[in-house]
């Protein structure tokens, strides 16, 4: 078993009713959800809106290969409305990213894990560092900790009540 490490996110509809069935068909299509952060709300990063984010970042076993991941992560995008524009940051529905398999390096055509750009991202680092605040990340060799310390994104990203 792998130990995936999954963000969500979404800007647009029902954010609480699309994180539930997400979470849902991940436990039922990926595999074992064993740990999951605080739900944070998160100014748009890379574009402008008016429509504020929800991430959280879930850490999941598998079984799965990462290609096979990223198939079954689309899959459930689609199943839940995301559709995919040729402009890369809009507002959306549901986002599934995986952040980290294990400790793996994997650069395929489709496919790049570690996500490249989680040091430059506040809105993934501080849900990631509330569940793996010592991970190691596997090329920069920081901690999750280390990159929040350093992350030059000064966007807003708060944490919702539960």
């Amino acid at each position: 078993m792998a130990q995936l490490y999954l963000l969500l996110g979404g800007n647009l509809g029902d954010k609480q009713q699309l994180f539930a069935n997400a979470l849902e068909m991940i436990a039922s299509d990926i595999g074992e959800i064993t740990a999951r952060s605080a739900v944070y709300e998160t100014e748009p990063w890379g574009f402008e809106s008016d429509d504020l984010f929800w991430n959280q970042v879930v850490v999941v076993e598998t079984s799965l290969q990462p290609l096979a991941l990223l198939e079954q992560t689309q899959r459930i995008e689609k199943h839940l409305g995301r559709v995919r524009h040729a402009q890369q940051y809009v507002s959306r529905l549901i986002d599934l990213d995986l952040l980290f398999y294990d400790k793996q390096v994997i650069r395929h055509l489709r496919l790049e894990i570690p996500h490249p750009r989680i040091a430059e991202r506040r809105f993934v680092l501080e849900p990631l560092a509330e569940i793996a605040p010592d991970f190691l990340h596997p090329v920069l060799h920081k901690t999750i900790a280390q990159l929040l310390a350093d992350c030059p994104d000064q966007l807003a990203v708060n944490k919702l009540k539960a």
